[in-house]
């Protein structure tokens, strides 16, 4: 599986929510610019130090560390430690289990966030080549920062890191998220079922559903039959959700509890009053500008992730130099009319990559309708690859936040990329908040359909039908091209 920069998928990649709290002022500064003056900033300043208070100094990193020129641009390394019971009982080294980088430049048109993938392979300096996160394991985060800046060959002036802890708490807190998950995820670590103990347990069935505290931990981090490109595509997801859920108000009315969650779950070396204030001095400039979140190049080799040194100069130089997008995100949310298509539709009229195969479909379905109070659609095209999963699928209960229960279900097909599952989801809650915002209205085929983008790849492509709304979701590496996802929603077909 390859992820060099010319491919045509967007963007995916681990941008945390408990990276946005963690300095505290960064959070309420780049989520709401437009509250940006020098009396919140002073407000902020209090806060931060309530959230310093509350967290542990980071020891022995500060050799390893770039100075900061007042009023200069910031680079910090976020490092989201992989830390268990089965780890502390068996007393195995910590890994970095998420490495993110956060890029502050007054100069830039954007503030720059990119992933690096904990499977990376690099040289470590005086240890050999290994993946990335073994770095933090062998020598903390003094290691990580210098690997790191050895490997891109750029300044990195703090370093903040945080327990998985905080996030399980912080979700809870915040009334926790709806998600639209794809496929099953279960392992219990006993046989004949589990993959054995170096793997945490789960058990999330598929479908939109709300996921709080431990649920939604499980879910970002989970790893097993999978690629550290896919998780990393299965955070954004879930965190993108909650950066929309949640809002700017919520976040800021509870900012207080939520610093004091993460300070109790976080270490940094950025401690003096000093450092603290050039911070927010420079995140209320960096608040009215975009956040570019860069993708980094990698190709799936055995148990690494690798890059070719001409993809890691070209991703550093973009996440060095950030730019305001001046591409879109899709339409401009007008409604579209596309002509109706004569006949039926036909293998012939498909895009390349997808076929009919109507009675695959309808069998999945009918096990469905017969456990729901509304109409049952299914798809009558199907990837070439693809394959449903009965096992998967499922008919089950929906609650909105005022505890009033819905039905839904969920068909699930994967396909023959790794961790690439896509499906057809339906529901008679017909004001879910994964449909707030479309990018786009169009008609087709006497349908009113409505877009969903994610870059310049669809995500989501829904419609109405009766008391009930419906849409067909694309895999979390958006592997489905916009012409197949809007074939895939226009071959529907409805349970009689």
């Amino acid at each position: 599986m390859s992820t060099n920069p010319t491919d045509d998928r967007p963007p995916r990649l681990a941008f945390g929510m408990y990276k946005r709290f963690l300095l505290g002022v960064l959070v309420v500064m780049l989520s709401s610019a437009a509250t940006v003056a020098s009396a919140v900033l002073l407000e902020l300043k209090d806060d931060t130090t309530l959230f310093f208070k509350n967290s542990q100094k980071l020891e022995g990193v500060q050799g390893a560390l770039d100075g900061v020129d007042a009023g200069g641009p910031q680079t910090i390394l976020i490092l989201g430690s992989d830390r268990r019971f089965v780890d502390i009982k068996a007393k195995t080294p910590v890994r970095s289990d998420t490495i993110i980088l956060l890029r502050l430049d007054p100069d830039k048109g954007a503030t720059s966030v990119m992933s690096l993938p904990r499977d990376l392979k690099v040289r470590i300096p005086g240890h050999g080549t290994d993946k990335i996160n073994a770095a933090y394991a062998i020598g903390g985060p003094s290691l990580a920062v210098k690997t790191i800046r050895n490997l891109l060959h750029i300044p990195i002036n703090h370093v903040v890191n945080v327990n998985f802890g905080g996030f399980r708490r912080a979700v809870d807190r915040l009334g926790c998220v709806y998600s639209d998950v794809d496929r099953r995820y279960f392992n219990d670590n006993s046989p004949p079922f589990g993959g054995g103990p170096n793997y945490a347990t789960i058990d999330i069935k598929a479908g939109y559903q709300k996921l709080c505290g431990q649920d939604a931990l499980d879910f970002v981090r989970y790893r097993h039959f999978d690629t550290d490109l896919v998780r990393a595509a299965r955070q954004q997801q879930f965190l993108s959700d909650a950066k929309d859920q949640i809002g700017v108000g919520k976040v800021f009315s509870d900012r207080k509890a939520l610093l004091k969650i993460f300070g109790r779950y976080t270490q940094t070396d950025i401690s003096s009053d000093q450092a603290i204030l050039r911070l927010l001095k420079l995140a209320v400039t960096s608040a009215q500008k975009p956040v570019q979140e860069v993708r980094f190049p990698g190709d799936i080799t055995g148990d690494f992730v690798t890059v070719t040194p001409d993809h890691l100069r070209a991703v550093t130089t973009r996440f060095m130099n950030a730019t305001a997008s001046s591409g879109s995100r899709g339409s401009s949310g007008k409604t579209t009319t596309q002509p109706k298509a004569k006949g039926r539709r036909t293998s012939a009229t498909l895009p390349p990559g997808l076929q009919l195969a109507p009675r695959q479909g309808e069998d999945e379905a009918v096990q469905l309708a017969t456990k729901l109070p509304f109409s049952v659609y299914y798809p009558k095209a199907v990837t070439t690859d693809g394959q449903y999963l009965p096992d998967h699928s499922r008919a089950y209960d929906l609650f909105d936040r005022g505890g009033h229960k819905f039905r839904a279900y969920r068909i699930v097909v994967k396909t023959d990329d790794l961790g690439q599952y896509y499906g057809v989801q339906g529901t008679n809650w017909t004001g879910p908040p994964i449909l707030d915002n479309p990018t786009e209205r169009r008609r087709m085929g006497g349908r009113n359909y409505e877009l969903f983008y994610d870059g310049d790849r669809l995500r989501l492509v829904s419609w109405r039908s009766g008391k009930a709304v419906y849409w067909v979701s694309n895999t979390l590496l958006h592997t489905l091209s916009n012409k197949q996802m809007l074939a895939l929603a226009r071959s529907v077909g409805r349970v009689r």
